[in-house]
């Protein structure tokens, strides 16, 4: 079966009047269709320059990303990017915010509104659809974001660091929240982050990087129980303390 996004051997460097910086180095990997991925390592390994690959918004020195076996730059596949902060334009309603990409896509047709109203129902906004983003907690303007890059209805999920202008308690249950959500949705993602507890709690499998050049040291299988399929349920599994002390040695060594 040919698989949802395929990496094969990536590398690429930034370029200064400085001199060249090596960012990847021969990176390859493969994500199944509904699989939830987990990128760590060493800040300033290339984890963001990663998904600007994957999108195709960098050209890469060497190598290829394919989606469903077509490369990126021929693929007419939507490629939803979630960034660290949500970017809600407080001058608009949550649900005028929520219907952005669409607007600007010029798909904002009658089926598409129906969809955005179905997903603020769904997802606990219907009653905030005429509200402002300063009137909503970090959480839900989150959620507005998620539902913003959904209703494109997006063949890939790129997330970049998304909950990380959240505070601690915010973040647990609105990591919890989304990615119960991207699951329900059976979407395919690609999550960056530097919390290894979260990547543990919410992803299928974990790409550890090494320092710059950023190369995969290990490709890391996550399996719970399915009664500790959720995020906070992972958290108070047993194995989830030998699942992220396997992460650390293997980023310390």
């Amino acid at each position: 079966m040919i698989p949802k996004l395929e990496v094969r051997g990536l590398s690429y460097s930034y370029h200064t009047m400085d001199g060249e910086t090596q960012a990847l180095s021969d990176i390859s990997f493969s994500v199944a269709a509904g699989e939830f991925i987990a990128v760590v390592g060493p800040s300033g390994c290339g984890k963001s320059t990663l998904l600007s690959l994957i999108s195709g918004l960098l050209q890469p020195d060497e190598g290829s990303v394919l989606i469903d076996g077509i490369p990126i730059n021929d693929n007419p596949c939507t490629i939803g990017y979630m960034l660290q902060k949500d970017h809600l334009f407080e001058w608009r309603s949550i649900l005028g915010n929520a219907s952005l990409g669409l607007e600007i896509q010029h798909r904002l047709d009658e089926r598409h509104l129906r969809m955005v109203h179905d997903l603020m129902e769904t997802y606990g906004l219907k009653h905030f659809e005429k509200s402002r983003p300063s009137e909503l907690s970090g959480g839900m303007r989150q959620r507005a974001a998620l539902i913003r890059t959904l209703a494109l209805e997006p063949d890939l999920l790129l997330l970049d660091e998304p909950f990380s202008a959240l505070d601690y308690q915010t973040r647990l249950s609105v990591c919890d929240d989304i990615s119960t959500i991207i699951r329900d949705s059976k979407k395919t993602a690609v999550l960056i982050t530097h919390d290894l507890s979260e990547a543990v709690s919410v992803a299928d499998r974990i790409i550890i990087l090494s320092r710059r050049p950023g190369r995969i040291k290990k490709i890391l299988p996550v399996i719970f129980q399915e009664d500790s399929a959720g995020p906070l349920a992972r958290r108070n599994d047993p194995a989830f303390t030998s699942y992220f002390n396997e992460v650390w040695s293997v980023l310390q060594n």
